[in-house]
């Protein structure tokens, strides 16, 4: 590493010990910037441009107080972290989980600089969300918080400032309660929000599209080294929109999902996962993974995660949360033999995972490249409104297919250029840095 962007690092490190995943983002981002920072070190320095790049532009915490139905007041933590805003508006999901803390949603918009700068698109970085946990709630419950949410949070977003989207725990119903309130209070109908109902200013494709686009750059990937996807077994971990959408478009190339999970375990069939049944209890029933044992004949299901890890494939795809596939389970699938990773969840490798992986010759497509295809989606959601059309799925997936492609082709280039050929993580931090570091330094220190 550069000693410019040690010293940077070991500043965040002492000021910000207490945020373990915000740390260990900047730890992989900037050590395979090294290259970059160093051909351009007396530049960056003069401009405290890293200093500028690791520290969000806003921080906004609120109190979020809601009604539960027995009548009592509750009140969770409200975040919305406006990172970089230097290629446009602050774009990035909101999440509604108990886990969620500062430290998560500064990790998960500082990855999401470069994941929205790798698309070539105009959106800058952001993500918010709250601790409060969806599962369990009523529509009311659920509902009612949305609103408060959204009665704090409209004074700092809108469609040229800042466009959330959902995350893990916010999907159509709870960013139909956001956009409500949004509209309620502002008396505006605009793009605040992506993700949207098709018949209110959604676009078609965005449930598919960070599955979908995850499997096109998975196998441009694949192809650009001599490999293919068709014939391949293939593990995804979690049951979302992410890893319902990426076994069903890694299906339709040919490969075989025998294995997927919830937070609870996971689930085994080696006669391929029938993703009907997976859409009944996840979309429709919204039940625990557990009960495909029940429908489908010959499969299994285990207690725990991390076990998922140890059924052979040659294709992984982790698509639950950050840090699921640590360096043991990473060591497993290698000894099983798989030939390429590619991250649908954001940082679901620990820095130990994926150095075992680089390590061992495994392809390997990090998130911030491979799950770029929901965000990029959500750009185009954005493109509709402002232009008051939508577009035909098909015209979406083809959009969609060409950014993947494309992504994969700068990552690529760039890690030949600056780093290892083949060095997808360092080529995906590069990239997507030079164009937020071009335009950071082009409007002064801002």
């Amino acid at each position: 590493m550069s000693d410019y962007a040690q010293r940077v690092l070991d500043d965040l490190k002492v000021r910000y010990a207490h945020e373990p995943e915000f740390i260990q983002a900047a730890t992989e981002i900037l050590t395979t910037l090294k290259p970059v920072i160093d051909k351009n070190a007396e530049k960056y320095e003069a401009a405290g441009l890293l200093e500028r790049f690791v520290e969000p532009e806003r921080i906004i915490t609120f109190r979020v107080p809601w009604v539960d139905d027995a009548g009592k007041v509750q009140v969770n933590r409200g975040y919305r972290v406006q990172f970089n805003s230097a290629i446009g508006p602050y774009k990035g999901g909101l999440r509604l989980h108990p886990s969620v803390n500062q430290s998560i949603l500064k990790f998960l918009g500082f990855e999401q600089i470069l994941k929205n700068s790798l698309t070539g698109l105009p959106i800058g970085g952001g993500k918010g969300g709250s601790d409060f946990d969806p599962k369990g709630k009523s529509d009311n419950e659920v509902m009612r918080f949305c609103q408060s949410f959204m009665t704090e949070l409209y004074k700092y977003i809108g469609a040229d400032v800042d466009v959330p989207a959902g995350d893990i725990g916010v999907g159509a119903r709870e960013v139909g309660y956001f956009y409500g309130q949004y509209k309620r209070i502002t008396n505006l109908y605009e793009g605040v929000l992506t993700g949207k109902g098709l018949t209110w200013g959604g676009s078609l494709g965005r449930k598919q599209a960070t599955g979908y686009g995850l499997c096109y750059l998975t196998r441009a990937m694949l192809e650009a080294n001599g490999k293919q996807v068709a014939g391949k077994t293939v593990v995804v971990s979690g049951s979302g929109n992410v890893a319902i959408y990426a076994a069903e478009k890694i299906t339709e190339m040919g490969g075989k999902v025998v294995a997927m999970s919830d937070s609870n375990g996971y689930i085994h069939d080696p006669n391929g996962v029938n993703l009907d049944v997976i859409k009944q209890i996840k979309e429709v029933e919204r039940k625990r993974i557990k009960e495909y044992v029940e429908r489908v004949d010959g499969a299994t299901y285990t207690e725990g995660c991390r076990g998922i890890w140890t059924i052979p494939c040659q294709i992984a795809l982790p698509c639950a949360t950050q840090n699921e596939l640590n360096e043991e389970s990473a060591k497993a699938l290698i000894a099983n033999g798989v030939e390429a990773v590619g991250e649908g969840a954001n940082m679901p490798s620990t820095i130990e995972a994926t150095e075992a992986f680089q390590k061992a010759g495994v392809l390997f497509a990090p998130g911030k490249a491979a799950n770029a295809g929901g965000v990029a989606c959500s750009a185009l959601e954005m493109t509709q409104n402002s232009m008051r059309l939508s577009w035909t799925m098909e015209e979406v997936d083809q959009k969609l297919q060409g950014i993947m492609v494309g992504i994969f082709n700068k990552v690529a280039e760039a890690a030949a250029e600056y780093a290892t050929p083949g060095d997808y993580v360092a080529g995906a931090n590069i990239a997507g840095f030079l164009k937020v570091a071009d335009a950071m330094l082009a409007q002064g220190a801002v």
